[in-house]
């Protein structure tokens, strides 16, 4: 399975540079076969391997040249109505996920057994695992890996990163909230059990800064694991004037003393967080 793997990666690789090869048989069956495996949950377009991040940049190569090699068709689901290159995903008996009207789940993307799919949208490339909430209106963008036991609350919005090929898609690790309308774009993880109240946003550039001790810590790119976040405001001066831009507070932790469930109501609370 290792040497088939790498045959298609290398076979996607080189289309993708060369779109000349892009529409011969060999290499349409090695892009259709890779869009199959992420459906299906075989593959991932990226994964942890030794406590870092790894990104299948074929992968996305692969997800790239399937839309280059199929054109827009008509689709039915139930009374509703779709033109598009990829249908949702329709065969959800047996899987464990429940889909409830009208949510949906884009050909190519994974649902693992346990999810719930309220009326958002899951886009292809993206993987959520076990027993994870998608709540209303909230959108898992492409290539996005959301984690087990991960909430997602209404109208979050988790933003797809599908160029170029090698950049890290949005990540939500395991036990993760992200509270209502919360926004994670551009390749931020948001690790282990971390908490975001709601409206916060969150983007590559933003400031993530930690004020739980007597200075300000700033960072980007990474909620830490267990964090407890807010939406928040620094000053910064323009030739206008001063005006305030928005940040990310890092306000407190979880409690390591309780459950993760109970942490999370503690931390909402204490920290007087909305979710």
């Amino acid at each position: 399975m290792a040497t088939d793997l790498d045959d298609a990666a290398r076979a996607i690789a080189a289309a993708f540079k060369d779109r000349a090869h892009a529409n011969e048989p060999s290499l349409r069956y090695q892009v259709e076969r890779t869009i199959a495996a992420l459906d299906s949950g075989e593959l991932r377009v990226a994964e942890k391997r030794d406590g870092e991040w790894v990104v299948h940049e074929w992968i996305k190569e692969a997800i790239l040249l399937y839309f280059s090699l199929h054109t827009s068709e008509v689709s039915e689901a139930g009374p509703l109505a779709f033109y598009d290159k990829l249908t949702p995903k329709t065969k959800w008996e047996g899987t464990g996920v429940r889909v409830v009207p009208p949510g949906v789940a884009r050909y190519g993307s994974y649902l693992a057994p346990g999810v719930i799919l309220m009326p958002g949208f899951v886009n292809i490339g993206a993987r959520v695992g076990e027993n994870t909430m998608i709540d209303t209106w909230a959108t898992v963008g492409s290539c996005a890996q959301i984690g087990a036991n991960v909430h997602l609350s209404g109208g979050v919005g988790i933003g797809g990163v599908l160029e170029p090929p090698s950049a890290r898609p949005v990540i939500v690790e395991d036990g993760a909230f992200i509270g209502s309308r919360c926004i994670v774009v551009e390749g931020v993880v948001v690790q282990k059990e971390a908490v975001l109240g709601a409206g916060v946003i969150v983007t590559a550039s933003t400031p993530i800064v930690d004020v739980t001790g007597p200075q300000p810590i700033v960072t980007k790119g990474v909620i830490p694991a267990r964090a407890v976040v807010i939406p928040g405001t620094q000053n910064k001066k323009f030739p206008a004037g001063e005006f305030g831009t928005p940040c990310a507070l890092i306000v407190g932790r979880r409690n390591e003393s309780t459950d993760r469930k109970t942490s999370l109501n503690d931390a909402l609370r204490d920290f007087g967080v909305q979710a």
